[in-house]
């Protein structure tokens, strides 16, 4: 089953907007940089971001969204642990991003462990 990452950001205050660009710019260039071990090719399946633009103004001060997709656990848990694209990007805008958030999913799946339920 595959997993959607989502990441939201903050940037601080100081930000320049080239400086904004350029974390969005790379963080979507993970799922091009980020490589699996063993095949030697991308993989992750989907990468996609942008600015907030809900009007509903329940953002708690995030304004960019990031939405990736794994094919498994295991390459989740590669990106997150071991991928050094990955890693280096965390470290590249410690002093940019004020505040993220991360949320992971796997589609159709409400409940958690033994009381799994999907939907479909």
């Amino acid at each position: 089953m595959s997993i959607i990452h989502v990441v939201m950001f903050d940037f601080k205050p100081l930000a320049t907007p080239e400086e904004v660009q350029m974390v969005c710019d790379q963080m979507l260039a993970l799922k091009d940089n980020c490589v699996h071990p063993q095949t030697k090719k991308p993989y992750l399946k989907m990468a996609m971001g942008g600015i907030d633009n809900s009007p509903e103004g329940k953002q708690n001060g995030i304004t960019h969204v990031f939405v990736s997709e794994f094919d498994s656990e295991e390459d989740r848990q590669y990106y997150l642990e071991e991928d050094p694209a990955h890693l280096a990007f965390v470290k590249d805008i410690a002093g940019i991003v004020g505040k993220g958030q991360v949320v992971d999913f796997t589609p159709g799946v409400f409940l958690r462990a033994r009381h799994r339920h999907s939907v479909g």
